[in-house]
């Protein structure tokens, strides 16, 4: 009975109505009573003070006040009417205004009623007044949910057009609260509940809402941060438990020819103690018999590439095919341009495929790969297209996967009877608590160290009067025989945005730096790709000075001889990519540098993204600081299994031991009933079959 009155479309309830109810819908998302009830506050105003009218200046925030309606004046003319009301306590009055629904105010008004009025106090010709109040009689004020914390609800200006303002939003959930009083089933077990000391969750909802005080609203958010964390957590693990019993994987046990041939005589340089734990956490897992799923982060630099060639190398030593996915051309052109110069001389078979390969180079790609006689094949969204077939594919690496679509890359799946091992590789970092919620079906090996004798890249931040430095400091790395980048964020001009584009940057740098002495190209997504790749490959093979760029190079450009990263408008750019952008330096022996150009003026956050990169070169503490600046982002476009995830409290940058919390609560659940069929998790199991469906495949359970 419950559920289906929470599942009462929110028309019928008192103030909503068949309009109102479309623009809830249409905005907020809001169509039933318990949308309404899980569409929380975002910030509350201390209600506990009452002031008399004497006591009201200009400066306060907020006032509250007792008093009486003792005249009210309707004034100018049918296109633009206002209400004034006099409004008196013992010590004095003061005018109340509306310039809106005057006719609709003024007939609910009664005069000598006594009302309590909230309002910021504004002055108006010379006048101290409160504009539109809230206002409600005393006896509905005495009557009403006992709260002293305001809530404050987002509203967009559709809904306030609509009579659907915050206020107005307040005196729904005030109207609905009563009416389930008894009705908000529990979702969490009693000894969860007992263990974690968590507010049951009809009190939660009631004190999210009209918390008693600063004290329950508190526990309040406690609770349903707690809730949301416990269900992702539980979905996550329970999707990884199932892989884990299910997901039968090709048993790699052999370590072979190829890749003993590699690490003795064909390693370029000595691996990294990470890189060696990560390998040998990924032959672990390949030799387990259980499908690899695992995510490999390492920052810019760090050396994934070689990992995930020796993991191929492990599939080819027991038989089996490899492929490494890439989102763009670039990157998968690199891939293959690093496999050709480490693989060529062990005999290995590769190719390429990508969306510009010809007919001919398909047809023979298809061919080989079906014969199994070509063993490594790199590509972009190409290797996706249904003709692709893959004789016996054993592992699937995939870079910078947050690109790809979880159906695109499910179809790269089933290119075998069995799935493959599946090695996901981002340079990217993400912060633990980002991890732990997106990733957390997956096994996580972090490559934490850069390879030695790498030089820190030195980032400097320069604001546009040193533009002549700049151009000083280029001439003399030119001189010296190194190359620029120089990446703008525009291709074309915008009247809105007055940031430098492409176009201007680089007749701007031809002019300053001009042929035949110096040469200079220029590369953007919207040229063809065969142009691209020309201009491309005459930066990559020294014959250009200077490269002028969108951000397409930000990943998978590798020219050491490159020692300088100049990122016009850097303030523009988030953080993770300032930082991907400055990655593409550093790759060789010499001093690299970034130097990260901006106006004048900048903002709060601006200026703490310039202090942030100029103060490390450590991709995971810049990811914990754009995090906290940007949020999670769109956490379901992001995440590897597809699992819809949808915070409403719960701050990933602050709130990593609430996340830890639940994940150890969710654990502890599985590890004692798996398939949730004790007594004591049946209030669980309810939750999930009525709320969460087509999150986890709870069919089989009971």
């Amino acid at each position: 009975m419950s559920e289906q009155f929470l599942s009462t479309s929110i028309e019928f309830l008192k103030g909503v109505g068949p309009k109102r109810a479309t623009v809830l819908a249409q905005e907020l998302d809001i169509r039933t009573y318990r949308d309404l009830l899980l569409y929380y506050p975002f910030r509350y105003i201390d209600r506990t003070k009452f002031y008399k009218i004497s006591e009201i200046h200009e400066d306060l925030p907020y006032v509250q006040i007792v008093g009486e309606i003792t005249y009210l004046e309707e004034t100018g003319d049918c296109f633009k009417k206002r209400l004034v009301a006099i409004f008196k306590d013992e010590t004095g009055s003061i005018e109340l205004l509306w310039f809106k629904g005057v006719k609709f105010i003024k007939s609910k008004l009664i005069i000598g009623e006594k009302y309590v009025a909230f309002a910021k106090p504004t002055s108006f010709r010379n006048k101290l007044n409160l504009v539109h109040p809230d206002l409600e009689t005393l006896v509905e004020y005495k009557n009403a949910i006992n709260s002293t914390l305001q809530p404050v609800y987002h509203a967009t200006e559709k809904l306030s057009r609509n009579a659907l303002a915050s206020k107005n939003i307040s005196k729904l959930t005030r109207n609905l609260l009563p009416q389930v009083k008894g009705k908000i089933s529990e979702n969490i077990s009693d000894y969860l509940r007992a263990e974690y000391k968590l507010l049951s969750r009809e009190q939660a909802i009631f004190n999210i809402h009209y918390p008693k005080n600063t004290e329950w609203l508190e526990h309040a958010i406690r609770r349903l941060k707690f809730e949301e964390l416990f269900f992702i957590q539980l979905n996550l693990l329970k999707l990884k438990q199932v892989k884990l019993s299910k997901s039968i994987g090709y048993q790699f046990s052999a370590i072979g020819d190829y890749v003993n041939q590699f690490y003795s005589e064909k390693l370029p340089f000595e691996l990294t103690e990470a890189q060696k734990r990560v390998i040998r956490e990924i032959r672990k897992d390949l030799g387990s018999g259980k499908q690899l799923n695992r995510l490999l982060q390492g920052d810019v630099g760090s050396g994934k590439t070689i990992v995930a060639i020796m993991s191929m190398l492990i599939a080819l030593d027991n038989g089996f095919q490899a492929c490494i996915m890439a989102p763009t051309e670039i990157l998968a052109t690199q891939h293959y341009e690093s496999v050709k110069e480490l693989l060529t001389s062990l005999g290995v078979e590769f190719a390429l495929l990508t969306g510009s390969s010809k007919t001919k180079e398909r047809k023979i790609i298809h061919e080989k790969l079906e014969d199994g006689s070509l063993q490594i094949l790199i590509g972009t969204h190409a290797l996706l297209e249904d003709k692709v077939k893959f004789k016996n594919l054993g592992l699937a690496v995939i870079d910078e996967q947050h690109r790809f679509g979880v159906a695109q890359r499910a179809k790269l799946w089933k290119k075998n009877t069995h799935p493959p091992h599946v090695l996901i590789m981002t340079a990217t970092p993400i912060p633990r608590t980002l991890a732990m919620t997106l990733y957390g079906d997956l096994d996580v090996s972090v490559i934490d160290e850069l390879p030695p004798g790498r030089k820190d890249i030195q980032t400097l931040h320069w604001y546009e009067n040193k533009r002549l430095r700049l151009f000083g400091f280029l001439e003399q790395e030119i001189a010296k025989g190194r190359q620029i980048y120089i990446v703008y964020p525009l291709i074309e001009e915008s009247e809105k945005l007055d940031y430098a584009n492409l176009e201007e940057g680089y007749q701007h740098i031809f002019n300053r730096f001009p042929a035949p002495k110096y040469k200079v190209s220029i590369v953007h997504g919207k040229m063809k790709p065969e142009v691209k790749a020309f201009e491309m490959n005459r930066f990559i093979n020294g014959e250009t000075d200077i490269m002028v760029s969108t951000t397409v190079i930000e990943v998978g450009v590798n020219v050491p001889n490159a020692s300088v990263m100049v990122i016009e408008s850097a303030e523009r750019f988030g953080l993770s990519q300032l930082h991907q952008l400055r990655g593409r330096v550093g790759r060789g022996a010499e001093q690299s540098y970034c130097i990260l150009m901006t106006g004048n003026k900048l903002s709060a956050d601006g200026r703490l993204r310039m202090k942030t990169m100029t103060a490390t070169n450590d991709g995971f503490q810049i990811a914990e600081v754009d995090l906290k600046l940007r949020g999670p982002g769109d956490l379901q476009g992001t995440q590897q299994s597809g699992t819809p995830i949808n915070l409403k409290l719960t701050n990933l940058s602050t709130d990593g031991e609430m996340i830890a919390l639940a994940r150890t609560a969710a654990a502890k659940v599985l590890a004692s009933d798996s398939d949730l069929s004790l007594p004591e998790h049946r209030v669980i199991i309810d939750y999930i079959k009525e709320n969460q469906r087509g999150k986890i495949n709870w069919s089989k359970i009971s």
